[in-house]
């Protein structure tokens, strides 16, 4: 549903001069590497469905005992706004350090994600970066509102079903234990 995606938690514009965020991590979850999965996971495509100028790359180790590292690479804000034009990676496996993708940045700004919760990780990448939240129209909050209604609807339903099968599965066994006592003689 778009709506995962346009809204909710990490869903932000970032500033023109932040020119590419990378996420390194390991696989498994273990040893303070699973509030970075969930930055991953559940955060960043709703940043990059924000910021699609914004290169956005993710490398994943299977070192568990390493890093876990959100870094954010600034350019001045006189540089060209648009993205470049070669391509990058959006995830590696490769023990490699971040790249540059070519372009030369001003400055960057690493949190450091391991043993942190995704929420405390997300707050502090809007904080380094002044990020602006996106908030819902008042047209998407009458939809969500009625998607939530729809679902609520939906359950009362499933239960309502749910119990007139049973209600039939019982009748059913009956007839049968019925028939199967009367038989034939």
């Amino acid at each position: 549903m778009l709506y995962t995606v346009r809204l909710g938690p990490g869903a932000a514009i970032l500033p023109r001069d932040v020119k590419r965020i990378h996420l390194d991590f390991a696989f498994k979850n273990n040893n303070g590497h699973f509030g970075p999965r969930k930055v991953w996971r559940d955060y960043l495509p709703r940043l990059k469905y924000h910021n699609p100028a914004v290169s956005m790359t993710v490398n994943r180790s299977h070192d568990n005992n390493g890093p876990a590292t959100l870094t954010i690479f600034y350019t001045s804000s006189k540089d060209s706004p648009t993205p470049t034009s070669s391509p990058t990676p959006s995830t590696s496996t490769a023990q490699s350090t971040p790249t540059s993708d070519q372009t030369p940045f001003e400055r960057t700004e690493t949190i450091n994600m391991k043993h942190k919760h995704e929420s405390d990780i997300l707050s502090e990448l809007i904080n380094l970066t002044k990020a602006t939240a996106v908030v819902a129209t008042p047209e998407e909050e009458a939809e969500l509102q009625e998607l939530a209604d729809e679902e609520k609807q939906s359950a009362v339903d499933r239960a309502r079903n749910a119990a007139h099968l049973q209600q039939k599965r019982q009748e059913k066994a009956l007839l049968d234990q019925a028939r199967g006592a009367v038989g034939p003689a």
